[in-house]
Order: C-alpha cells, then structure tokens, then sequence
C-alpha cells in the first residue's frame, strides 16, 4: 500500500512540472527564475496552448503579494519591462512566456527562491465569451545563472 501511495505521489509531481490541463488551457514546462537572499522579484516562464481563443487576464502566487503579467520590448533602442492587461492566446498556438517577453511578474517575494523550490501559481484566463477559468501550477525554481553559452572564438 506504501508503495502505491509513493508511486502515485511521484506521478503527480512528475505530471505537475511537466504540465498543467485545465478544459480549455495547457500549461507546459513551467519555471521560476531562482533569486539571491535580498532579491524582492523575479519571473515566472512556460507555455500557454488554449483549445479555444482565450486570454490570460492575471495571475496570483503565495509566493508574492503582488503578482503581474509583463512584457519585454525594444524601445528607441532600450529594453523595457511594462505590464499588460492580458495576453492573447490563439486557439491552438503555443504562446511563449520567456525571458525577453511576456512573462509573470511576482513582486514582494516572501522569500528567497532557491533551485529545487516549487512555486504554485494560479493562472487566470478568459474566453471570448467572457466566462473564466483558473489554472493551478506547480513551476520548479531554476538557478539563477543562465545556462554558459558555448562560442567559437577560432584561432586567436
């Protein structure tokens, strides 16, 4: 019996991080970027595929007291991070919530996130219609350090 409850909690887990379903909306590959000890924010990252056109109209976290969808663009040659009322999310596409892009804001961290962590995140989306649907996540936290990228410097 231990061991059925074992397996079965590991399927749960493993099903969490690798994707969310609800009706209308999948969630895949959620992450949180990893903080330092004084570090108040940082993003959230996946993939939004809806079933029918919706929207992502806000989010909310026990992580954060303040939690909000964003976006990165180039402006007159700068990057800048601003909120947006929602993002639009065609029936059948893959939107990217990325670093560079849109991604979800979490403010006010009540503490540090260290890589291992899970943050739950609950998604708001809204169909055309105007009816709602709430999406629970579980996004594992990653380091904080960017991945090394690999460059070819030839022969000097």
């Amino acid at each position: 019996m231990t061991n059925t409850r074992t397996l079965m909690a590991a399927l749960v887990l493993s099903c969490s991080a690798a994707a969310a379903f609800a009706g209308d909306v999948t969630v895949s590959e959620p992450w949180v970027r990893g903080t330092v000890a004084a570090q108040k924010a940082t993003g959230a990252f996946m993939g939004l595929t809806a079933a029918k056109p919706m929207r992502l109209v806000g989010a909310s976290s026990p992580a954060a007291p303040v939690v909000e969808v964003h976006e990165m663009s180039m402006e007159n040659d700068v990057m800048k991070m601003r909120p947006v009322a929602a993002i639009d999310l065609p029936a059948g596409q893959t939107v990217a919530l990325k670093p560079g892009g849109y991604h979800i804001m979490l403010m006010g961290l009540t503490a540090p996130l260290n890589a291992g962590a899970v943050v739950p995140l609950t998604l708001s989306f809204e169909a055309a219609d105007g009816q709602r649907e709430d999406v629970q996540v579980e996004a594992p936290v990653r380091e904080l350090a960017a991945p090394a990228m690999k460059m070819k410097h030839g022969a000097h």
